[in-house]
């Protein structure tokens, strides 16, 4: 994970970059980065796969977002208890960016093509002390436009600290570390490598816990203050939630001219959410935006067989 951190790329330079959009609707909410919860959330894997230590034993995980205009992405995930310390778990997602025009050079229309982005992947999890987990995902990654393809290889590594009696945890994450196997035209480009470090804390006596983020440490193309993500829990009891977040790095990247001198962000640093959390069954929603043409609603559902 440290040697990661010299590393430096530009979103136009990485292939695959739907791997940055969030999975866990819980997450999403909180502002869209998060490597922290121990909240049983299935689909916490995608962020942190140390976190598949804390789902429940054979637990089926689905997620929907809207994205663009005519795109939506979506998750699946399953997940396992192994021994007393281990489980794993087999996941995948995806983004279909709908059905778009084909045309010639000189603008004729010569029929309509589909673009889609697929991920598929293993985790394992163990607890490797009383309070700290690791966990490892192997994915296999690829692109799709029209009859032309791509693909790429991954995995994602993973460490989380949490003490039961003072509600601290604390979650490292490098993700997407691999390069590609295929590229469109030869030319090669990186993954969206993402290395991340996380603290969650709950208040004594309080129903409030509060989140810390910092994206992207192997990018320091921004300042130090566009890699924080603060989220916020109110925990109205055991069972709902609600929440919101703020993304500096989401501001940044999605900056309009709103005028003269004058550049916004339109709401798109800002997420909101809720849960519910039954004995079997959690159902997460959440909202934000990451586009600038168009806002998104995600959902979440797990169900432990």
């Amino acid at each position: 994970m440290l040697l990661a951190l010299p590393i430096k790329a530009q979103d136009s330079q990485t292939a695959f970059n739907f791997l940055r959009l969030p999975t866990s609707a819980h997450a999403a909410a909180l502002g869209g980065e998060n490597v922290t919860l121990t909240d049983n959330d299935a689909a916490m894997v995608f962020h942190n796969p140390a976190l598949l230590n804390f789902v429940s034993d054979r637990t089926l995980g689905l997620n929907m977002m809207t994205y663009m205009q005519g795109s939506v992405t979506g998750s699946a995930s399953y997940s396992q208890f192994v021994g007393d310390r281990g489980s794993w778990g087999i996941q995948g997602r995806f983004i279909n960016y709908g059905e778009m025009k084909q045309t010639t050079v000189s603008n004729e229309e010569t029929g309509t093509f589909h673009a889609s982005d697929f991920a598929v992947g293993g985790t394992f999890a163990y607890g490797l002390t009383e309070h700290i987990s690791g966990g490892i995902t192997a994915k296999m990654v690829a692109s799709y436009i029209g009859h032309y393809n791509a693909m790429g290889a991954a995995v994602d590594l993973g460490l989380n600290y949490f003490d039961e009696e003072s509600n601290w945890s604390i979650g490292a994450v490098a993700r997407n570390l691999g390069g590609q196997l295929k590229a469109y035209d030869d030319d090669f480009e990186r993954m969206p490598l993402d290395v991340q470090l996380g603290v969650s804390k709950r208040l004594a006596s309080s129903p409030l816990r509060f989140s810390a983020t910092l994206v992207r440490l192997n990018d320091w193309e921004y300042g130090i203050g566009k890699h924080l993500v603060l989220g916020a829990d109110l925990l109205l009891s055991e069972q709902f939630y609600i929440a919101a977040g703020y993304n500096a790095m989401r501001a940044s990247e999605m900056k309009i001219s709103a005028g003269e001198n004058d550049e916004s962000s339109h709401g798109a640093a800002l997420s909101i959410g809720a849960g519910m959390m039954l004995e079997r069954m959690q159902l997460h929603v959440a909202y934000g935006k990451y586009h600038v043409s168009s806002t998104s609603l995600m959902i979440n559902f797990s169900y432990t067989l």
